[in-house]
């Protein structure tokens, strides 16, 4: 039965393209769209999905060469399905209409209808709708991706596919509705996440929190990194494909564009520097490996920022997440928490670490749509407070509604693989494959 299930529902699937084929026209609305913000969405789109390769690499540098494979499959496996889950309802919970400013109604845009013709969504008015949900697909994909370094090297891959499918439907989908959608709760309150420091990166971060948590800690002491080469490659390509995540989050060839590249560049490069020094500081050797982690969380910190606040600050929020996600690295060595690539450290905390100094440095010079106010740098407090509680209750939600869904999952089939399948690698236990 538990081979015959999976390719069942490809079944069902293959059935509703025969029953909805989605192509009415809807031409309600009069055209407006931009020809150079089309290209730019397109460009930003193929910019955002390169990040989950990228992704690949980073973290399958780090494991076991045993576990390469495995780890870096973790990663792609989610092109493939949260692509599947998006085309059908992923969208719509996500962006349909509201119920309760929660999470969508899953019948708005069900098998992509009302895709064709001039349809246009709020916030990005000149593209068509449809190339706007491919958009949002990428970041729907690295989710998910992004935990996977939390339990790498000990986790069965077909309870792993359970687990991301029910994340993106209970976890991420609710909070991009509440953040991104005009009817969200978040949205309403005027929280700030230019490009997913909560929805993507807290929500991930608190999740790798509980899967460290709930799997435990691997059996084996050997945790020397593969290829660190792996690791630089990585970085490439994420710091590459973080200009489409963060400048392609304006929305438009537009000047908001310009400053999320810039802010964004300049954060992750004033990290990684801040990451090095730091550890010389502490006697340490400058690292390939911790250069290349203090870029990326300069890259995740700036995310909520990026078309909030001036360059100066992008520096300010580099430095600091760097330092804040270097000394919680450390702190996490020292428990028994075994988070393998260190994923709430880095894209956990320095998410966090964003959204609150959003909250202090956002200025409506840069972006006049900020509605609570000036950040508390300026002298204004509403929006630090309200990027506190909106910190608070999203935490609170990701992690204990994921702990929640790892054992649901878990109860479904077994999450953690056997002794032996972790002695002889998950390359081999899991896929019958080796580099």
């Amino acid at each position: 039965m538990k081979r015959f299930f999976p390719f069942s529902v490809i079944l069902v699937i293959l059935l509703l393209t025969f029953i909805f084929p989605s192509v009415d026209l809807d031409n309600k609305e009069v055209s407006h769209f931009d020809k150079a913000d089309i290209a730019w969405m397109l460009m930003s789109t193929a910019l955002v999905l390169i990040m989950t390769p990228g992704l690949a690499f980073f973290y399958g540098g780090m494991v076991n060469k045993k576990n390469v494979i495995s780890t870096m499959l973790q990663s792609i496996v989610c092109m493939v399905i949260i692509t599947v889950l998006w085309g059908i309802f992923g969208f719509s919970l996500a962006f349909g209409d509201s119920i309760g400013g929660v999470i969508g109604n899953p019948s708005t845009f069900f098998m992509m209808k009302g895709m064709l013709g001039t349809r246009t969504w709020p916030s990005a008015p000149t593209i068509p709708i449809l190339l706007f949900a491919m958009y949002q697909l990428k970041f729907a994909i690295i989710t998910p991706a992004l935990i996977t370094g939390a339990f790498a090297e000990r986790i069965r891959f077909n309870s792993y596919i359970i687990f991301l499918i029910l994340f993106s439907i209970f976890i991420f989908s609710p909070l991009a509705h509440c953040t991104w959608h005009p009817d969200g709760i978040l949205a309403k309150l005027g929280v700030l996440d230019f490009a997913g420091g909560t929805v993507v990166h807290m929500s991930a971060g608190w999740a790798a929190l509980a899967s460290a948590l709930y799997l435990k800690r691997r059996n084996e002491a050997n945790h020397a990194p593969a290829r660190i080469t792996y690791v630089m490659i990585g970085t490439g390509l994420l710091w590459f494909g973080w200009f489409g995540f963060n400048a392609g989050s304006a929305m438009g060839a537009n000047h908001l564009a310009v400053t999320a590249l810039a802010t964004s560049t300049t954060a992750s490069a004033a990290a990684g520097v801040t990451w090095i020094f730091f550890d010389m500081l502490r006697k340490k050797k400058p690292s390939a490996m911790g250069t290349c982690i203090g870029a990326v969380v300069g890259l995740v910190a700036i995310t909520p920022a990026a078309g909030y606040v001036s360059v100066p600050h992008s520096l300010a929020i580099g430095i600091i997440s760097a330092l804040v996600s270097n000394l919680v690295v450390e702190w996490r060595t020292r428990t028994s928490i075994d988070d393998t690539l260190d994923v709430f450290p880095c894209h956990g905390v320095g998410g966090m670490v964003g959204m609150v100094l959003t909250g202090v440095f956002a200025n409506t010079n840069v972006n006049p749509g900020i509605v609570n106010g000036n950040g508390l740098f300026f002298g204004e407090t509403k929006l630090f407070f309200i990027q506190l509680i909106a910190l608070v209750g999203t935490s609170v939600f990701a992690f204990f509604g994921s702990m929640l869904l790892l054992k649901i999952t878990d109860m479904i089939s077994p999450l953690r693989v056997t002794i032996e399948e972790e002695i002889v690698g998950l390359d081999i236990s899991q896929h019958g494959e080796k580099l």
